[in-house]
């Protein structure tokens, strides 16, 4: 245990978002999603996502350079519905940025293949649907 780190984080966790650098996607997935055969690094945490994603942007800042530094999969056959765990993910990112955070839905499969390349899978907990989001690491400038 650490003094002032959320206790979702854990060592393994910690060094994957320590490890990262700008522009490296981390892929925070549901239970469904089949993270062991695309995850190039996985790491397990038993908990929600939207849980999971606010414990990461407590340490790890999201990309300013890009339009949108979250991307979610969007409901197949639905794409303009928002499921919870999306609403959930943007009040995550606009929280932990403290300002509108632009947030991305694309499609199953162009999820897929950009979780695939993404620095490390994180697979949770989450039951829920769609719960399942991209978050691309920006930088920290100096002071």
């Amino acid at each position: 245990m650490l003094k002032g780190i959320d206790t979702l984080l854990s060592p393994e966790l910690l060094t994957v978002i320590a490890e990262m650098g700008h522009g490296d996607e981390l892929a925070i997935v549901d239970a469904n999603f089949p993270a062991v055969s695309m995850a190039r690094r996985l790491v397990r945490v038993n908990a929600p996502a939207s849980r999971v994603l606010q414990a990461v942007l407590s340490l790890l800042p999201l990309d300013d350079f890009v339009e949108a530094p979250l991307a979610v999969m969007e409901v197949v056959g639905a794409p303009n519905e928002v499921p919870e765990p999306v609403r959930e993910f943007q009040a995550a990112g606009n929280a932990a940025e403290g300002k509108a955070v632009k947030m991305t839905r694309i499609d199953r499969f162009a999820f897929y293949d950009r979780a695939k390349t993404a620095f490390a899978v994180v697979a949770t907990g989450e039951l829920r649907l769609y719960g399942c989001v991209l978050v691309k690491k920006g930088i920290i400038r100096p002071q």
